[in-house]
Order: structure tokens, then C-alpha cells, then sequence
């Protein structure tokens, strides 16, 4: 049987490459509870950890606040999920110099979009991340992140935990 050509060959080979979105979830803690049991063992496996937050709000501005006081304000609720997240995978045998972080707004786009870029731009072979509990009506009206992104997801594996 021939092997893939391709970027399926580098989906095989850069598996251990793992995006991880998290936010401040319970259902983060879970999501990376999971990858920490599935390759907590496994010394090749690379995590960077992504947390994507959404544009300012346009009232934001009317309240003398600047762009650089949201991203500050953004970024520093973010180190706090990185801290309790390299804690969880920690507690799994992943060591701290195997995770590394990358905290950006979702500028113009939606986060599925800048966590597929992401992916794209760091060759990451696998993403993981958690499909909260949202009717049908809601995914319907405002769609769902998991869903988008397992809908364009190419020559990458999508783990979604729920």
C-alpha cells in the first residue's frame, strides 16, 4: 500500500505538534486533563497552549480606554490560565519545557478562524479543544468553534473534548 503524499505525510509526522485551546474554563481544565493522560508519557509531544479573545467592545473606547489597556488587561487574565494550565499538565508528567504559550485577539475573524491560522502558521499536527454545551438554536445562530474548526480542518488531526 503507498504511503500519503503531501501534507498528510507531515499530519503523521508532526502529531506530537499539539494546539491546545484553553480559556478559563472548567471545561479547559478538563480538555487538558485529557491530553495530559494521553501523552503525558510521551517526550516527544510539544503543547502550546492558545488563548484567543475577542475584539474590544465599541463602547470600550467611549470610556477612555486604549486598544493597549484591553490587550494588557486581556493578556494578564490569560497568564493566569497559562499558569493553572501548565499546573494540570504538570500534574501529568509534562514538563514545563515542553509547553510553550501564545495569547492573541481575534482580530477581525473568528476564533475558529485565528486558531486555524495558528495551526496553519505552527505546522501543528493535532488541536485540541472543548465543545461546550450549546443548544441547537445557539450553534445555529452564533455557530460553535469545535464545529468550524472541525469543518475546515486539513491534514490535521481535531481532538474535541466535551
Amino acid at each position: 500500500m503507498p504511503l500519503p503524499s503531501g501534507n498528510r505525510v507531515n499530519q503523521m509526522t508532526n502529531w506530537h505538534k499539539i494546539l491546545v485551546a484553553v480559556d478559563d474554563s472548567n471545561l479547559s481544565e478538563l480538555v487538558l486533563n485529557y491530553v495530559g493522560e494521553v501523552v503525558g508519557g510521551i517526550d516527544k509531544a510539544e503543547i502550546c497552549l492558545l488563548h484567543v479573545y475577542p475584539e474590544p467592545p465599541p463602547y470600550y473606547f467611549t470610556e477612555k480606554h486604549t486598544l493597549q489597556e484591553y490587550r494588557d488587561e486581556k493578556e494578564n487574565a490569560a497568564r493566569q490560565v497559562f499558569s493553572r494550565a501548565v499546573e494540570v499538565l504538570g500534574s501529568h508528567a509534562i514538563a514545563g519545557t515542553r509547553i510553550t504559550t501564545s495569547c492573541l485577539m481575534a482580530t477581525g475573524k473568528t476564533f475558529s478562524k485565528t486558531i486555524l491560522q495558528v495551526q496553519k502558521e505552527g505546522g501543528f499536527g493535532t488541536v485540541v479543544l472543548g465543545k461546550r454545551g450549546i443548544s441547537k438554536a445557539e450553534e445555529f445562530l452564533f455557530g460553535s468553534v469545535s464545529t468550524a474548526v472541525l469543518r475546515e480542518s486539513r491534514d490535521f488531526t481535531v481532538w474535541i473534548v466535551s
